[in-house]
């Protein structure tokens, strides 16, 4: 049988990275975004080259109503669902001083960064647990949250926050879970080259020259797809409830 992945907000950045790497890996894809629009369709394309079985379940993931219905849709087309890859996210409405934020940019990046994701894991694990499952197949939830659930960036705090509770929602779902053989994970990227970036990479690129990170670049987003599936694979076996901080060493002490 054949591993079958759902990668929401995979219409672009990460999560079109993460579904090719996984393709390349010989799972059948779900892809996901808010509308059914040009980016989605080019990459249903893209991924329909890798020449695996390909569906666009285009929904919007903080609209909970949706959630039973879009991975029935799924699995009718695909088969049984094996992996939940919860990538799609926000950035605030506006960057800027904490005490001027507000209570719709709060809501917007709780609602989507984490009150959604922490519903589809819900909806997901219980489609998992009440069936029979091949022990063959890895079955897991990657979540993508954030440098910033450790790492405070003081003009975003709305989104620090969200993450940081996506973190937690990462542990508590690790240890529910691990007696039910799924295994749950967080990657933690760090700057990466995305189009949510791209109004600030450029200053973080010279900032990672300088030093920022250790490694003197910023990172790309095929290089978080190839971590995501190396998880997905099941190919670091024995692990779960691990935040992967995958940010070219931006986070190690040092002085």
């Amino acid at each position: 049988m054949r591993q079958v992945a759902l990668v929401t907000g995979s219409s672009r950045g990460i999560g079109l990275a993460t579904a090719e790497a996984l393709a390349d890996e010989g799972f059948a894809i779900a892809l996901n975004g808010p509308a059914d629009d040009d980016e989605l369709r080019a990459a249903y394309a893209k991924i329909k080259q890798h020449g695996v079985p390909v569906v666009s379940v285009p929904f919007d993931v903080s609209d909970l109503s949706q959630h039973a219905t879009q991975l029935d849709v799924i699995e009718n087309a695909l088969g049984p669902l094996t992996t939940l890859v919860n990538n799609a996210g926000v950035g605030v409405l506006k960057r800027g001083d904490l005490l001027e934020v507000t209570e719709a940019s709060w809501d917007r990046c709780l609602t989507i960064n984490t009150k959604a994701m922490f519903f589809l894991s819900q909806a997901f694990a219980k489609r998992l647990i009440a069936r029979e499952r091949p022990k063959d197949l890895f079955h897991s939830i990657v979540n993508v949250t954030s440098s910033n659930a450790n790492a405070v960036a003081v003009q975003r705090a709305e989104y620090c926050a969200s993450k940081a509770a996506a973190a937690m929602v990462t542990k508590a779902l690790a240890v529910r879970l691990g007696a039910e053989n799924i295994a749950v994970y967080d990657i933690q990227p760090g700057l990466i080259a995305t189009d949510m970036t791209a109004p600030v990479i450029e200053s973080y690129k010279n900032r990672a020259e300088e030093g920022l990170t250790l490694f003197p670049r910023v990172g790309q987003p095929e290089e978080i797809g190839k971590i995501i599936a190396t998880l997905a694979s099941g190919k670091l076996p024995y692990t779960t409830g691990q935040a992967i901080a995958a940010d070219g060493g931006l986070l190690v002490p040092r002085f």
